[in-house]
């Protein structure tokens, strides 16, 4: 079935969830400090970070409505592209430290031969339980 169908579906059987949603999107968009191209710069590259093919589409074409350049676009998603490999690189430190934790003490000699937190990560903080 096709989106738009689907959409129509879910307004009909949960109307005050959808109409909240639906104000919760008009609020969070209503021009302030920040102006509607802006925002919705922002939530292509929230889109991007979140892997919403869907809402990648919606936001983009509401971008370029709004007058947004295709550089613009590229920019915000150089940032998304940053973000998302920085979430990457923190949590690969979760790993570390979730091995750490579930391996014990002395079954990571490695981690003992240079000054490291409890993951093996330099600077890495303890698993707290």
């Amino acid at each position: 079935m096709e989106r738009t169908a689907q959409l129509r579906n879910l307004r009909g059987g949960a109307p005050e969830v959808m109409k909240a949603f639906a104000n919760i999107a008009q609020s969070a968009l209503a021009p302030k400090a920040l102006d509607r191209k802006t925002k919705e710069l922002i939530a292509v590259g929230i889109s991007v970070a979140v892997r919403c093919d869907d809402c990648i589409g919606f936001h983009v074409k509401a971008a370029i409505e709004q007058g947004a350049s295709q550089e613009e676009v590229i920019e915000v998603l150089a940032t998304a592209i940053y973000m998302g490999a920085g979430s990457s690189v923190m949590y690969a430190t979760h790993a570390l430290d979730a091995y750490a934790q579930f391996a014990g003490p002395n079954k990571n000699p490695s981690s003992t031969s240079r000054e490291t937190g409890a993951s093996g990560a330099p600077g890495a903080a303890p698993v707290r339980g």
